[in-house]
């Protein structure tokens, strides 16, 4: 198997080469090219530099990682990108799916971690950190326990939960079509009325709402 090739974008210079011998110690990665802001990594890109996945963090000076990630999203959105950051509130988090983002790792996260989830998007998933899901399921717990969420208490088809659990483990929309032999136009639509039944907002949100009903 080809190694997943790796762009890396740290204005850190200390942080940038332990991310980049981390990574280059394990042959399934090599690390492309290497940027220290948003700007930067897109005149590489504009280039012609070809990578997997770009690793990026949030705070950088002339473009930040979250306006770097909607300028990719736009103009390539087959490149994946997945969010190196200290920053772990549901704020930035949220914003960063938002902006196209398909993986978000805290820098407290440990090398199998952050291998796995570099590894993981580049097969077209999503994925964040243990911390921040247990962060989730903490949350959700507390939310469920008090009765918060008024959204909860909606009847949800066999249909809806198939496609909501399936969506819990972080396949793609084309990915659901195939499991359960259907259009990508109807797990798109099926995915956005649960979003609206959930009040969710993005993906985050409604794996919470997927483990506040007892689905995952």
């Amino acid at each position: 198997m080809d190694a997943i090739k790796v762009l890396l974008a740290e204005d850190h210079t200390i942080v940038r080469n332990g991310i980049r011998a981390m990574l280059e110690s394990d042959e399934g990665f090599q690390v492309v090219g290497e940027a220290t802001d948003g700007l930067e990594t897109l005149t590489l890109i504009e280039k012609g530099l070809y990578a997997d996945v770009v690793l990026t963090d949030i705070s950088m000076p002339e473009m930040d990682g979250l306006e770097l990630s909607r300028e990719l999203q736009k103009n390539y959105p087959e490149l994946k990108v997945v969010i190196l950051s200290m920053l772990n509130t549901d704020q930035y988090i949220f914003e960063a799916f938002d902006a196209g983002v398909r993986g978000y790792v805290l820098k407290n996260a440990g090398p199998v971690e952050m291998k796995l989830a570099i590894s993981e998007v580049a097969k077209g998933k999503e994925f964040v950190c243990s911390e921040i899901g247990m962060d989730q399921i903490r949350r959700a717990r507390r939310a469920f326990a008090g009765n918060t969420c008024v959204n909860d208490n909606l009847l949800l088809t066999n249909r809806d939960k198939e496609i909501l659990a399936l969506v819990a483990e972080g396949l793609t929309n084309n990915e659901i079509a195939d499991k359960i032999f259907t259009s990508r136009r109807t797990v798109e639509g099926h995915r956005q009325s649960l979003k609206e039944k959930a009040g969710a907002k993005n993906t985050a949100q409604l794996i919470a709402f997927a483990i506040r009903q007892g689905i995952i």
